[in-house]
């Protein structure tokens, strides 16, 4: 039994004082620690600044005969799309080349399904009576603001184990008016799973009603593990393919976590004939993306064996602050009994589950005692989680020993919300 479950309500408002003291002996420290977003920290965007160098000269500049300080190649260098293939485990041509960050392609696509609807599209999304978008919660706060910005009205879908509740999904998709899907299948942001075979296949063999569903596909974290050896993954594109819906996918990557933050370079995959619609559509916007940042990152990070070599030094960065949050969490909150969350093995965030009811409380007090964290409710559409329960830890920002005193003080927090709803009456 858990220790605050077996307390009577007098050893609870006791332990509400001695945890209340300790709060308001944190809050004294007038501390300023974020732990909001899943920002790099400098040691790591310090490991990629020799690629600054690596296109330094004229002759730099050319390669395959192209000169990448000139226009053309919308869909990207030669080198960088063959590149992102095999990052991705499908064929060049099933590449586009982006610009420095992957949201803002998710965006465009997006964008693009409004305004001139996707590729097997009736009519414009913008014409529609109603489109639905199906957001596996918790999830991505981006995700879903993009859908969101557009109108969309967003379905959750609750997550498991093995990815997103696939029985829920097939089911939504029986809908016309569901027109895709939000996924981040390696280490999920936040609750850093891995879909399972089973759940990729499923969706590989959805039978959607609407013709032009698509699943927005996003891989942000397919090469950052932390702890232990690189995991491959299956290929979603050619899985579509062998069902017959080669169009349904869309998938998105960057190098925001691997080089420079907003500085990378991003990458969308998806069928030749998708990848030609799209170049038609984003063709009116650009004439094409900056090539030569595609080159600096493509001679730095040369493939993937090298690229997952340099992964290594980001995971001895990592590893030491998802063990902090673990340490912090297993020593003060474990025995208290009121919360649950995952230790991934890569990705950016741990995702807690507090007490039903106490995840804002719990924040305002973070806050209050200078710990800024993502706010709750993000990791659900329109920032309302219907427990008020989750809540998404960052750790890679802040050192580890400022972590551990954001973890002391989140951890503080926890439970002051906690003691008082149990002492409401």
């Amino acid at each position: 039994m858990s220790i605050y479950a077996a307390m009577s309500r007098d050893e609870l408002l006791q332990e509400y004082q001695s945890v209340k003291a300790r709060f308001d002996a944190g809050k004294a420290k007038n501390l300023k620690l974020n732990m909001a977003r899943g920002k790099p920290a400098k040691a790591q965007l310090d490991l990629a600044t020799e690629l600054l160098t690596t296109v330094s000269t004229k002759e730099d500049c050319i390669v395959d005969g192209v000169d990448a300080r000139n226009y053309g190649e919308l869909c990207g260098l030669k080198c960088a799309r063959e590149y992102w293939a095999e990052i991705l485990d499908c064929k060049s041509e099933n590449i586009f080349i982006g610009g420095t960050a992957s949201l803002n392609i998710m965006f465009d696509v997006i964008s693009r399904a409004y305004t001139h609807g996707l590729l097997h599209s009736e009519r414009p999304w913008c014409k529609e009576e109603k489109v639905k978008f199906l957001c596996p919660s918790p999830g991505y706060d981006r995700h879903f603001r993009i859908t969101e910005f557009f109108g969309a009205e967003l379905i959750t879908v609750p997550m498991n184990d093995e990815g997103p509740d696939m029985d829920v999904v097939e089911s939504l998709v029986k809908d016309p008016q569901v027109k895709g899907i939000w996924c981040v299948p390696k280490y999920s942001n936040p609750s850093g799973i891995i879909y399972s075979d089973a759940t990729v296949r499923r969706f590989a063999n959805l039978k959607p009603a609407a013709p032009d569903f698509v699943i927005m596909w996003d891989n942000a974290y397919c090469i950052h593990e932390f702890e232990g050896e690189y995991i491959p993954f299956p290929d979603i594109i050619s899985l579509c393919e062998e069902a017959g819906k080669p169009d349904m996918v869309i998938e998105f990557a960057s190098t925001s976590k691997v080089t420079f933050a907003g500085g990378g370079f991003s990458a969308m995959a998806s069928s030749a004939a998708n990848i030609a619609y799209f170049v038609k559509l984003f063709g009116v916007q650009t004439i094409s993306h900056d090539k030569i940042n595609q080159l600096r990152h493509v001679r730095y990070l040369k493939d993937k064996a090298h690229t997952i070599e340099h992964m290594k030094k980001h995971a001895a960065i990592m590893a030491p602050k998802f063990r902090a949050v673990s340490e912090a969490l297993e020593c003060q909150i474990r025995p208290c009994g009121f919360a649950q969350w995952n230790n991934p093995k890569g990705g950016y965030f741990v995702s807690l589950n507090t007490m039903p009811g106490t995840a804002k409380r719990a924040l305002a007090l973070c806050k209050e005692a200078g710990v800024e964290m993502t706010p709750a409710g993000a990791t659900y559409p329109y920032g309302l989680d219907p427990q008020d329960s989750n809540i998404r830890i960052a750790p890679s920002l802040p050192p580890v020993e400022e972590l551990q005193e954001a973890m002391d003080i989140f951890c503080t927090c926890l439970k002051l919300a906690a003691l008082e709803k149990l002492l409401e009456v």
